[in-house]
């Protein structure tokens, strides 16, 4: 894997003729950074699961409260978040540097197009965008960048949000966060959102079907599957729960649309 050395794109790395997660989660929150096939795809599966765009915004905020948590709480002054997807204000950087200026953020993803966009937004010598592949956990582990930025003798976030269902179960999903869990030094923290059927059984394969033409396929998982992925990290109250449960910072509507995704942040004590 190496990491991408300028703002600019190679197109014949860009696979077009495939929708791609990232792209297609970035039509959901109103972006522009995607093709029409990332669009046409993203519209089946609005048909399908019509609270999609509530559901990723819904994620994304817990996503930002995790973070201001574990800057403002935990006093984590490094990040690693993997599978970052294309770049939308605000940035993980953005809501640690608000809180701690000196946090140190490496971001990691497979999408060159990702890199390119993520790149172009960084101006400061504490934050990294690295090209490299989440289904081979050492060599984003291994990373010079990121080792440039993250000191694994030092406390760290890991954040893998809205990322795991994309690897499906062939390719280890359990051993590939179990790699990087076993990276950490005691007092770091996971930060992990994962899509689940649980909630809407009866369109789960619709669902996923869409997913099944794109360049990587969506693996719901179960409330019990989802947990197995923090091993034997301690999670912080409420536990894992639908994203927009996760601490909310208001009281949720009456008729909120039911999400998902569940997300949970827990530490390693030992």
């Amino acid at each position: 894997m190496t990491s991408p050395t300028s703002g600019g794109v190679d197109p014949l790395r860009i696979d077009t003729s495939k929708p791609h997660p990232a792209r297609m989660y970035d039509y959901f929150l109103g972006g522009k950074d995607n093709y029409e096939v990332d669009r046409e795809a993203a519209e089946q599966f609005i048909k399908v699961a019509p609270e999609v765009r509530v559901g990723v915004r819904a994620n994304r905020r817990f996503m930002h409260r995790a973070v201001r948590h574990l800057v403002a709480e935990g006093g984590i002054r490094q990040i690693l978040d993997v599978g970052t997807g294309l770049p939308t204000e605000p940035n993980v950087h953005q809501i640690a540097h608000a809180i701690a200026p000196e946090t140190r953020i490496a971001y990691v993803d497979n999408d060159p197009i990702v890199s390119a966009h993520s790149m172009a937004l960084m101006d400061d010598t504490d934050t990294s965008v690295v090209l490299a592949d989440l289904r081979d956990p050492r060599a984003v582990l291994d990373h010079p960048d990121v080792r440039e930025v993250i000191d694994f003798d030092r406390p760290v976030a890991l954040l893998l949000v809205a990322i795991m269902h994309f690897v499906s179960d062939a390719e280890d999903p359990y051993g590939i966060v179990a790699t990087l869990r076993d990276a950490l030094p005691t007092g770091s923290y996971l930060v992990l959102s994962h899509a689940t059927g649980d909630l809407h059984e009866d369109r789960r394969e619709d669902a996923a079907s869409v997913y099944n033409k794109a360049s990587a396929t969506m693996n719901l998982r179960s409330h019990s599957g989802v947990l197995d992925f923090f091993g034997d990290f301690a999670l912080l109250d409420p536990g894992l729960v639908q994203v927009p449960d996760w601490r909310p910072e208001e009281p949720p509507r009456r008729d909120a649309p039911q999400i998902g995704i569940y997300g949970g942040v827990a530490r390693k004590d030992g």
